[in-house]
């Protein structure tokens, strides 16, 4: 080993790895280094990085999360972000391949350790959506685990995610709404449309009103709020549908919410 590294063949990358190429390390060697320097018995990919190994598609995250067991003293690996936990909890890792843990575990691991709270309840919407793991296999693990900081907004979100919200843009809409005192909506309903089953964001069926969600891949520019609640004003004539984009959502909140609320009325 040593001749080859010595005639550059093959190349060290600290003091347990040796890639036996001397081109840059993929994603998953970098994994594997990390593991590997900070004691693969102890450690596991964890967080977001275990979500995706997974198959986690369109969320960035440079670091190399990794946990270990409060007790076990490791060293700090460059481009690792290590993570103690209390206890591995039962069949939390998968049994083969790059030790990492299973999805809904890391999910909620990754969200505990999220820089926020729309970063905690983003991810574990995606990882919802792109069905790596179910709402009751989250639900369950969330009843395992217990983080250091917003216990009672993950349990809440958990709580929507089993409830069938589908988007962030809902999750958020149905905390503004609960706020208010407003009636409870019925979320992704099915309607046939004249090209087949349409899948409705929110919808009051009593009061004949829907509310359709926009992501942000819905908007070009700030001028798209202000025109919302001018196209609102006008549906209201009817009041069948209101659109409200998501960022709007959060730079309008009162004058959006403020729609909503005249629509149910004027539908009582």
């Amino acid at each position: 080993m040593r001749s080859e590294v010595a005639a550059g063949r093959w190349r060290t990358h600290g003091l347990q790895t040796v890639a036996v190429h001397c081109g840059e390390l993929t994603e998953e060697e970098h994994r594997w280094r990390v593991l590997w320097e900070t004691g693969e018995e102890v450690a596991a990919v964890d967080g977001v990085t275990a979500l995706h190994a997974a198959g986690l598609r369109n969320y960035t995250d440079e670091a190399i999360h990794v946990s270990v067991v409060h007790r076990c003293a490791v060293k700090k690996v460059p481009g690792a972000k290590l993570h103690k936990v209390i206890r591995r909890v039962p069949d939390e890792l998968v049994g083969a391949g790059l030790p990492r843990t299973r999805p809904a575990v890391a999910a909620l691991r990754a969200a505990y350790w999220a820089a926020s709270d729309r970063q905690a309840a983003l991810i574990l919407l995606m990882t919802v959506q792109q069905r790596l793991a179910t709402p009751e296999q989250i639900k369950v693990r969330s009843t395992q685990l217990r983080g250091h900081k917003r216990r009672r907004f993950i349990k809440d979100v958990v709580g929507y995610l089993a409830d069938g919200v589908q988007s962030l843009g809902e999750l958020d809409f149905t905390k503004l709404c609960r706020a208010r005192g407003l009636p409870e909506p019925t979320r992704q309903a099915v309607v046939e449309g004249p090209r087949g089953r349409m899948y409705l964001d929110v919808r009051w069926e009593e009061h004949s009103l829907v509310v359709e969600i926009d992501g942000v891949q819905h908007r070009e520019g700030l001028q798209v709020s202000a025109d919302n609640l001018s196209r609102n004003e006008v549906t209201l004539q009817d009041g069948k549908v209101l659109r409200i984009d998501l960022i709007g959502l959060r730079l309008y909140e009162d004058e959006f919410m403020d729609q909503v609320e005249r629509a149910l009325n004027a539908g009582s």
